[in-house]
């Protein structure tokens, strides 16, 4: 622990898919299937280089598709029948860390490259105990630009308040996610290992800390999630 772990944040912002909530890695699939129905099969890197980005930003670079509405009301339809088949659920000792990180002062805003047609059935489809922790979520689309642009992060703090990024903690899954936060100033930019990318990637973006995942972030400021209210 350093000195500048010893203070909470004033922010958390954490991506949703493989950071917060384990939806088994469907939106990926999802993905690579929509674009291999129109005939523009992607190689396994191609997906993981639009990992965590917006989603249209994804369709348009993997098809060389200049409009991608329709394409992207395929994904949604594609990906919400994956969820109905296998239903997303809070990452293990998710809740209670934002309940830690919460009950000490720090609030907590998810971001998200999905669109609101996904976020927000999503959301609704998880224990109050994980959303009742939320103050607030940001999708791509709400600012105009994804990952790694910082632009989501920004509208976090807007929200909550925050004006100094440096009191800022991002974590996500992803290598756009650690460059997000990095482009926003973050003071605690947490790659966390239980979604998309491996320690590697993830570390060669140069995050702060790289985690097992978000359920150790309290442990950075001697929080204590197990005594979290649930």
């Amino acid at each position: 622990m350093t000195p500048s772990d010893v203070i909470p944040p004033l922010l958390a912002a954490l991506d949703i898919a493989g950071t917060t909530v384990d939806e088994g890695g469907a939106v990926y699939r999802v993905l690579a299937d929509t674009v291999a129905a129109h005939g523009r099969p992607a190689a396994e890197a191609d997906i993981r280089r639009w990992m965590g980005a917006d989603k249209r930003e994804a369709l348009a670079a993997l098809t060389g598709l200049r409009e991608v509405e329709e394409l992207h009301d395929e994904f949604v339809a594609r990906l919400a029948d994956a969820y109905a088949a296998a239903p997303p659920r809070p990452l293990a000792g998710v809740p209670g860390a934002l309940a830690a990180l919460r009950a000490a002062g720090c609030a907590v805003v998810l971001t998200t490259g999905f669109g609101r047609q996904v976020t927000d059935p999503l959301l609704a489809s998880l224990d109050a105990a994980f959303t009742r922790e939320l103050d607030g979520v940001v999708c791509a689309a709400d600012v105009g630009a994804g990952r790694p642009d910082p632009a989501m992060i920004h509208r976090a703090m807007a929200l909550t308040g925050v004006d100094d990024a440096s009191r800022v903690l991002v974590a996500g899954d992803t290598v756009l996610d650690v460059e997000a936060g990095r482009n926003a100033g973050a003071g605690w930019v947490v790659g966390v290992l239980s979604g998309a990318q491996g320690r590697a990637e993830l570390t060669g973006a140069d995050p702060t800390h790289v985690l097992d995942g978000v359920a150790d972030v309290p442990a950075l400021f001697a929080l204590d999630a197990a005594t979290a209210r649930r």
